[in-house]
């Protein structure tokens, strides 16, 4: 089997993005909040059917770990009531995805976070999910103000409510940033690889793991810069008293989502394939072909297929690290 464990709904209804704006008029206006607009079962099909099902058929794939769209999460609007009702209804699509598509989708929930926010509504929101939807994990953004670093680090005890809560509901989540509201950081080319690389940090300075050892956290778009700058990592330890950034390998996984073959070639020297997740976040950042290769830049199993690696490292890539760190999925496929 073949889990792709980092794809977004970048091609909800129409319906869904109407309800977006009008909540954002209604907020600039003082207006009454709107209501989300009926969708049908058969425009749910509709809108993956000849988009990210018929793509991950194409490519080999079997399941996708789907969640909504990301720069769609929109965590700097401020206000909580609007935030819970935003994630509530993009949750309630994806997870309408994943009842209708079981065998190739499983869901994993926006959290309803504002900036400097508390995170009553965050946990309870994550809770619903995975305790009544079925979801197998989460997206935490380590930027709730898109762009302007305004929350603690993700060791602070700010966090430590969603922490336990993931703890104990046995799920990981994915650190994954959403829109950027600084004009110095493109969202999709340095604002995203900036949170991945920043995170990783936070971790190393920090002692998160200590206090939560069973936390699972993945790192997409293959670790911005971590896999690159190891060295730098390694060395700073040494000079500055830290563990080895080897053992935050034992909580911190990184996916596949970068788009070149020597890119892939250097994440799997560089990090243990234990920790390496397939992904191709399609349809997704990064669309159409590479001219020089003609592979599409998202096709990130063609680069995987020719990194050198082993069959037994493959099946790790490919499937059994996603069982590993997403139970609940793997719990869902034993089942079946």
């Amino acid at each position: 089997m073949i889990i792709d464990c980092h794809g977004h709904y970048t091609t909800e209804p129409e319906q869904l993005k109407l309800f977006r704006r009008a909540q954002k008029a209604a907020l600039d206006s003082g207006g009454a909040a709107p209501q989300l607009g009926s969708i049908s079962d058969d425009e749910v099909r509709e809108s993956v059917e000849n988009n990210q099902l018929r793509v991950l058929r194409e490519r080999g794939g079997d399941m996708m770990i789907f969640s909504p769209r990301a720069s769609g999460m929109e965590h700097h609007v401020p206000d909580p009531s609007t935030a819970v009702a935003w994630a509530r209804a993009s949750n309630d699509l994806v997870a309408r995805v994943a009842d209708l598509f079981p065998q190739h989708f499983a869901a994993v929930c926006q959290l309803p976070q504002t900036p400097g926010g508390a995170l009553d509504d965050v946990v309870a929101e994550l809770r619903r999910c995975v305790e009544e939807r079925g979801f197998v994990g989460a997206n935490l953004n380590p930027d709730p103000s898109g762009g302007n670093w305004t929350s603690p680090p993700l060791t602070d005890p700010y966090w430590y409510p969603v922490y336990e809560a993931l703890v104990e509901l046995d799920v990981p989540a994915m650190v994954h940033v959403s829109s950027s509201c600084n004009p110095n950081f493109h969202a999709l080319g340095a604002h995203y690889l900036n949170a991945d690389t920043s995170a990783f940090m936070q971790f190393l300075e920090g002692d998160l793991f200590e206090r939560f050892p069973t936390l699972r956290l993945v790192i997409p778009h293959g670790g911005g810069a971590v896999p690159y700058h190891w060295g730098r990592y390694r060395g700073l330890s040494m000079r500055m008293g830290w563990k080895d950034p080897s053992e935050l390998l034992r909580n911190v996984f990184f996916d596949t989502c970068v788009y070149h073959q020597p890119g892939i070639d250097l994440l799997t020297r560089v990090i243990p394939t234990e920790n390496i997740l397939f992904a191709s976040e399609m349809l997704g950042a990064v669309r159409g072909g590479d001219p020089e290769t003609g592979i599409a830049w998202d096709d990130t199993k063609r680069y995987l297929d020719a990194a050198g690696l082993g069959e037994a490292q493959l099946q790790a890539v490919f499937e059994d690290n996603a069982r590993r760190v997403y139970p609940r999925l793997d719990a869902r496929l034993r089942g079946k």
